[in-house]
C-alpha cells in the first residue's frame, strides 16, 4: 500500500474511533482485502510519522488478559489533516482509481455536502476528459479496432467501468445537490 494511501487509512479509520494498532491493521486489510496487504515494517512506521506530527496519539489501557495495550485516537490536528486530504486531494488522488476510492471510503467523515460535490465534480471532469489504454497515430482506440483480445479485454471493462462509474457519480451529486440547495 502507497504511503499516502496508508496515512489516510490510518486517519479515517481513527476518525471513526480509537482503536488498538492490531485492530487498526485488521481494519486497513479489511478495506483493502488481500489485493493491497499492509505490513507491519509499513503501518507501524507511518503511525509513528503521524504521532511526530501530532496527528495521532497513543495511550495505554488494560487488555482483554494481564498485558495492557496501546491505543490510538485521532488529534484535532490528525482530524484537520484527514478533512484536509478530503477537501484538497491532489490530482493523483483523483485520477487513480484505487486511491479515489480510498477518498470515498471515508468522505461521510466530510460533513460539508459542497466540498463533496466538489470532489465528486473533479473525479467526474476527470472522467469525461477523453482517454484511452492503447493509441494509434495519436488517438484513443475504440475496442473495436483492436484485435488482441486481452487489450480488448482492458478496453471493454474499462469502458462499462467508467459508464457505471460516471451514472453513480452524476446521481450523487444531484442528491447531495438535493439534501442542500445553498
Amino acid at each position: 500500500m502507497a504511503s499516502g494511501d496508508l496515512t489516510l487509512s490510518i486517519l479515517g479509520l481513527l476518525g471513526e474511533g480509537p482503536m488498538h494498532g492490531y485492530e487498526l491493521k485488521s481494519r486497513i486489510l479489511e478495506l483493502s482485502g488481500h489485493l493491497r496487504p499492509v505490513s507491519d515494517g509499513a503501518l507501524y512506521p507511518a503511525i509513528s510519522r503521524l504521532e511526530k506530527a501530532g496527528h495521532v496519539e497513543r495511550h495505554e489501557e488494560e487488555g482483554t488478559g494481564a498485558a495492557r495495550r496501546q491505543v490510538l485516537t485521532l488529534t484535532e490536528a490528525g482530524r484537520r489533516e484527514l478533512l484536509r486530504r478530503l477537501q484538497e486531494p491532489d490530482d493523483f488522488d483523483i485520477s487513480d482509481q484505487t486511491r479515489f476510492f480510498g477518498l470515498l471510503t471515508f468522505l461521510s467523515q466530510l460533513a460539508d455536502s459542497a466540498a463533496q460535490v466538489r470532489l465528486l465534480r473533479r473525479r467526474l471532469d476527470f472522467l469525461e476528459t477523453p482517454a484511452g489504454f492503447f493509441y494509434r497515430d495519436g488517438r484513443p482506440l475504440r475496442a473495436e479496432e483492436v484485435s488482441d483480445p486481452f487489450r480488448q479485454g482492458v478496453l471493454l471493462v474499462a469502458r462499462a467501468t467508467g459508464t457505471a462509474e460516471r451514472q453513480w457519480l452524476r446521481q450523487t451529486i444531484k442528491a447531495l445537490e438535493d439534501e442542500d440547495p445553498g
